[in-house]
């Protein structure tokens, strides 16, 4: 995170659609080597003159490949003709952004669905659904308490409707 507000900083800003932890996590093993560097932990014991070439290699291809696969992704997106959705999509948090893939499997989502996607229980799932049903991000589509169902709202459907 540190990384992506010196970059953010130094205007590489790709307003979030990359996040190099993401790279980072798919091979820890060779992270965590790049950042052993020096014969001690010690910054006073040999780490100050330490190589860090193998660190800023691996920082610069994670950077290399984040940036790719933002490339890549935008060229789907114009192939397929795909529309400007950033305004809507800016309106969103990182939860209501996430929660829009259970909507890529089916029309309807219930609170045990949301509850499953962020590991909460299923009464906070429930509590997050209901503010999400006040602030116009899902509507209620079946209101019984054991088994209420909810849709995006017509302002978001859109978003997954350009996605299929």
């Amino acid at each position: 995170m540190l990384t992506t507000l010196v970059l953010y900083l130094g205007t590489y800003d790709l307003k979030g659609l990359y996040a190099l932890e993401e790279y980072y996590a798919r091979d820890l093993k060779t992270y965590y080597e790049a950042l052993t560097v020096g014969p001690s932990h010690n910054y006073y014991l040999g780490r100050a003159e330490a190589d860090i070439t193998r660190w800023i290699a691996s920082f610069i291809e994670g950077m290399a490949t984040s940036f790719e696969n933002v490339r890549n992704q935008a060229v789907r997106e114009a192939e397929r003709g795909g529309k400007d959705r950033s305004k809507l999509l800016r309106n969103l948090d990182s939860r209501q952004r996430r929660a829009l893939t259970l909507f890529g499997k089916s029309r309807e989502i219930t609170g045990r669905d949301v509850a499953a996607l962020f590991g909460y229980k299923p009464r906070n799932a429930a509590l997050l659904c209901q503010r999400w049903v006040e602030q116009g991000f899902l509507e209620t589509t079946d209101p019984a308490k054991k088994s209420r169902r909810y849709k995006l709202s017509d302002t978001y459907i859109s978003i997954v409707d350009e996605g299929d």
